[in-house]
């Protein structure tokens, strides 16, 4: 993957964010059904481990920090990510520097190594555990 393919990615996927979030931020628009969205919920009616990661950004946007641990702990990643990555592309791209690609490269790089990869899909795993037993 190269730069330009990974921030078009990136700005792809926070626009579609920005725009799923004001749709299920504003009351009566979609209500509690942003959970309706994932596949593996309608086809096993099991939750996925990112189920609730909506409704845990919006009770950030809220200040219900508690609620939004405990809804999905993935939301605090999602809305790190969706705060910073745009503003990241827009002074890589004025100032023609890659400083984002780069962090990715050495994330990716990282996550390569089995002491890294396996804590972190231990915790998803458990993340998703967690939210089977919440029953979102």
């Amino acid at each position: 993957m190269n730069r330009n393919k990974l921030y078009l990615i990136l700005f792809i996927a926070c626009s579609a964010g920005y725009i799923w979030l004001y749709y299920a931020f504003i009351p009566g628009l979609a209500g509690n059904k942003t959970a309706e969205v994932c596949l593996l919920k309608h086809a096993t009616d099991i939750p996925c481990p990112s189920c609730g990661a909506t409704r845990s950004v919006v009770s950030l946007l809220n200040g219900r920090y508690g609620d939004a641990f405990l809804l999905n702990p993935l939301g605090y990643v999602i809305a790190l990510i969706m705060l910073i990555a745009p503003v990241w592309i827009a002074v890589d791209l004025a100032r023609r520097s890659s400083s984002l690609f780069n962090f990715y490269k050495r994330i990716e790089a990282g996550l390569r190594k089995p002491k890294y990869a396996i804590p972190l899909i231990m915790l998803i795993v458990i993340n998703w555990i967690w939210n089977i037993t919440k029953g979102l």
